[in-house]
């Protein structure tokens, strides 16, 4: 695992994003972990958030694309985060977007804020976490209406690793449908591994009870992918 990907999950661990118990999810499912990006609050943290998202998307995407996209609201602060830290990681210029879920018909007009998007620009949408795609279902017609538009493909920080609304996750079923690929700063794989029974800033976060729990979990809702 990618030194990043294990400063991830200690970091998310820090900022209280991440936390391990009973959780009921939206969805009605009862979770033994909770992933809630709003946790990340002040200026550091933001600052963090956005150099794992350019070091993931760097990785995953390179640095052929234009324009980073974040869907309105959690999207906003993400993309305005991730798109400094890219260019200070990797001295590469990429302008930022997002959505308005209203239309201004004043001022700075328009369904969009930030960079406007034009023919032939290559697009990267990041968001928090996907669970059902409904975002993505969304903002993909805004994208298109804006022209010639490719979406280079997508970055969230926590793959789930469940079921969408099939067998597949939520992840692949967009790539199915859509066309782009998808991407992880990382997976709950990832974060089973690397804090399972092992001790961090002196507490098991993942002992026996909740590794049983999450095994069940995925028993019944992890995805086939």
């Amino acid at each position: 695992m990618e030194q990043y990907k294990k400063e991830f999950i200690e970091f998310m661990v820090d900022s209280n994003v991440l936390k391990f118990g009973e959780f009921t999810l939206k969805s009605g499912r009862k979770s033994p972990f909770f992933m809630n990006a709003g946790a990340y609050v002040t200026g550091s943290q933001l600052k963090k958030l956005g150099e794992y998202y350019a070091k993931a998307i760097h990785d995953k995407y390179g640095e052929d694309f234009d324009i980073l996209f974040g869907p309105a609201y959690k999207g906003i602060p993400l993309t305005v985060a991730a798109t400094i830290a890219f260019s200070e990681l990797y001295g590469k210029e990429i302008k930022y977007c997002s959505n308005r879920k209203e239309v201004k018909d004043h001022g700075d007009t328009g369904i969009l804020l930030g960079s406007p998007i034009q023919d032939g620009d290559r697009v990267v949408i990041i968001e928090d976490v996907t669970t059902s795609g409904k975002s993505i279902e969304e903002t993909f017609p805004i994208l298109k209406a804006q022209g010639n538009v490719e979406i280079v493909g997508l970055m969230v920080s926590l793959n789930r690793m469940e079921r969408g609304k099939g067998e597949k996750s939520a992840l692949e079923e967009i790539k199915d449908l859509y066309g782009f690929e998808t991407g992880a700063i990382v997976t709950m794989a990832e974060v089973t591994e690397y804090l399972y029974n092992k001790p961090y800033k002196g507490k098991i976060y993942i002992d026996e009870p909740i590794k049983t729990a999450l095994d069940s979990y995925y028993a019944e809702y992890g995805a086939a992918n």
